[in-house]
């Protein structure tokens, strides 16, 4: 646990240091309070995820489905979070968000991450990959948002990144933030095809768990 703790936070404070050089600035309020609730949530991770899943995500080669838009959904997400920080920080292009909306959005950040951090917590073999880990007994998992919907981090993730932009106050960076709640949406829709078709049980709990990503939507 303490050696999680150490890596999530020296993590929190590298990203933040990154965050606020593409910002120009360290005393922009809203950037300052983004990345203060993303490095809580991150500490909060290196404590609550087992070490194991740690070591298994941060491993090079997974192979997998799926690969290109997993590159698209990385780089839209990247370009969501350095978008935001240079319109809020040095261009000034888009940050009118009014301060209500950025609150909300910091709010919708705070429990988006939150939501995914449970979902990695209940799912010891949730990695960014598409593919059954059988050599590490890969089984159905139907604790904790899996009881809610069929795939809770991608639901935590649409919602993150478009808040993100919201938050750090830029109108221009929902263009790609939208982009990537698309792509977790069409990936949503690929996983479960690809699990009905592989995973022992799926069908069963696919019957019994109904929607995908938003509860009583689809």
């Amino acid at each position: 646990m303490l050696g999680g703790l150490l890596k999530a936070t020296s993590f929190a404070l590298v990203f933040s240091t990154l965050a606020l050089l593409v910002a120009g600035r360290i005393d922009h309020p809203w950037v300052n309070a983004y990345l203060a609730v993303l490095g809580m949530i991150v500490i909060a991770a290196g404590a609550a995820i087992d070490p194991s899943l740690v070591r298994e995500r941060l491993r090079q080669s997974h192979g997998g489905e799926d690969s290109t838009r997993l590159v698209l959904l990385r780089v839209a997400s990247l370009a969501t979070l350095v978008i935001a920080l240079l319109d809020s920080g040095r261009l000034h292009r888009s940050d009118t968000v009014p301060g209500a909306l950025r609150v909300a959005a910091l709010a919708a950040v705070a429990v988006s991450m939150a939501w995914s951090l449970w979902a990695m917590r209940s799912n010891p073999f949730f990695l960014p990959v598409m593919a059954i880990q059988a050599e590490r007994g890969h089984r159905l998992i139907t604790a904790g948002p899996y009881g809610i919907v069929r795939h809770p981090g991608y639901l935590g993730m649409m919602v993150f990144a478009p808040a993100t932009a919201l938050a750090l106050g830029s109108w221009l960076a929902l263009i790609p933030a939208f982009a990537c709640s698309l792509l977790f949406v069409r990936r949503a829709a690929h996983e479960d095809r690809f699990l009905l078709g592989r995973l022992e049980g799926y069908a069963g709990y696919a019957t019994a768990v109904r929607h995908r990503l938003v509860p009583g939507v689809w």
